[in-house]
């Protein structure tokens, strides 16, 4: 695979890490990754993992863009309110990086297309607000041998995980909580999305160039009043629907 000189300077800061280099970079740009959720996790996630050049990025959310979600999800603009929130974020996308393909669903993840759309990507990366479709997900990429990279967020904290077969993420979230948290119930500090978001591009380009150490079977919750951040390991479940014996 031959990078154009546009590319060599486009990603300059890339190709001079040992970790990375030339064939980390072409394996960047041989990548597809979905994003579930192009919000507060999901706006930040895309942006940069198309600075980095991963060659596919798929977007699935049947949301449009509405002011309050200006506050956190910057992949959008006044402007761009109303719009449906995958077409405005390929067309900020295509603008940042022109050699990334965006493959766009202006529709909601079922389990009637899950396996569909997942099967098309190597990686998932899950930034939904809900547990219902997280849980989803997660059984759709258990299905499919996918890794997940799960983002998580509320109020002032935020979490990532990385899944891969066991555990899965429901092995951490058995059952959905009866009074669960959503961002527009509790509110959440918008630069927060930047962290989690940032955190979770971060693992997924791990995974695809093979860098450092994986957050696979862990869980790293960041606190950001108080600003620490800790990891924990998820114990597999031997009952797992999903993921069981």
């Amino acid at each position: 695979m031959v990078f154009s000189e546009d590319e060599v300077e486009r990603y300059a800061r890339h190709l001079v890490l040992s970790e990375i280099g030339g064939p980390g970079q072409q394996a960047l740009k041989r990548a597809r990754v979905l994003i579930v959720g192009a919000g507060g996790v999901g706006a930040p996630a895309a942006l940069y993992l198309a600075a980095a050049g991963v060659g596919t990025l798929g977007l699935i959310d049947d949301d449009v863009v509405g002011l309050s979600n200006l506050q956190r999800q910057i992949a959008f603009s006044t402007p761009e309110v109303g719009r449906s929130k995958v077409e405005a974020a390929a067309e900020r996308l295509g603008g940042l990086n022109p050699y990334v393909t965006i493959q766009t669903f202006a529709e909601r993840l079922t389990p009637d297309n899950a396996a569909e759309r997942i099967s098309g990507f190597d990686i998932v990366l899950d930034g939904t607000d809900d547990f219902a479709t997280r849980r989803l997900v997660n059984a759709a990429c258990v299905a499919a041998a996918k890794p997940l990279v799960s983002g998580a967020l509320g109020r002032w904290s935020g979490q990532v995980g990385v899944f891969a077969g066991r555990p899965c993420y429901q092995c951490l979230v058995p059952e959905i909580p009866p009074d669960a948290e959503t961002c527009a119930r509790v509110g959440v500090v918008g630069a927060l999305a930047g962290v989690v978001g940032s955190m979770a591009a971060l693992e997924t380009i791990k995974l695809i160039v093979g860098a450092g150490e994986s957050l696979t079977g862990r869980l790293l919750i960041y606190d950001g009043l108080a600003g620490t951040a800790r990891t924990v390991r998820i114990a597999a479940d031997p009952d797992c629907p999903i993921c069981g014996d």
